[in-house]
């Protein structure tokens, strides 16, 4: 896969209400666990009135990794139905939080679940999702003579420069789209008057 979606930025938080109990969800584009701790405790911290601090996150886009937190709800009730709905909207490197005040009344394990996955639901519908295209870099050494070739293999494959170093000898750092990525790397090996070098 080419392709991968995420989140761009933090969501504005939404409420949902269920039996006096109110449910706040939060989006939120992770890369870390330590961000993902300080977006929780910041949580604790702007609701002290809060009994439960529920979430799941997923992380990685070739393998991808996730947990889920009922954070003292009864097992399974919380952080597995957050959890499913980042799986049903596909989206990695985020984290779904839903804080929940209790408004007095139980609501019981299934009603616990049908709760959080709709304020998890209603968090990622109010997120703004977007498409990533998974891409490695290779660099490309050269002579200044040479700089026509390249910038017309550049131009005719589409490639983005993300560095540029153009004296005597010049080197230039392209992106490429994965699936691509072999037959650019051929494509420019043809040429051996060009140096490239793969970038981990």
């Amino acid at each position: 896969m080419d392709t991968y979606k995420t989140i761009s930025k933090p969501s504005e938080p939404i409420l949902f209400k269920e039996r006096k109990s109110k449910f706040y969800g939060y989006c939120f584009p992770v890369s870390d666990e330590e961000t993902i701790k300080a977006h929780i405790e910041a949580l604790r911290k702007e609701y002290p009135t809060a009994n439960h601090v529920c979430y799941a996150w997923q992380m990685g886009i070739e393998t991808k990794s996730y947990r889920a937190n009922d954070d003292g709800e009864p097992n399974n009730s919380a952080g597995m139905p957050i959890y499913g709905q980042l799986q049903s909207f596909d989206v990695t490197n985020t984290l779904v939080a839903v804080v929940r005040v209790f408004g007095g009344t139980k609501l019981g394990v299934g009603g616990l679940i049908s709760a959080y996955k709709e304020a998890a639901k209603l968090a990622l519908e109010n997120a703004k999702i977007i498409t990533k295209v998974l891409q490695k870099q290779v660099s490309v050494i050269f002579e200044y003579s040479e700089m026509d070739i390249v910038m017309r293999l550049v131009k005719k494959h589409q490639l983005n420069i993300i560095s540029q170093d153009l004296h005597l000898k010049c080197k230039i750092v392209l992106s490429v789209n994965k699936s691509d990525f072999k037959k650019t790397v051929k494509l420019l090996k043809a040429h051996h008057k060009l140096e490239t070098k793969e970038i981990d």
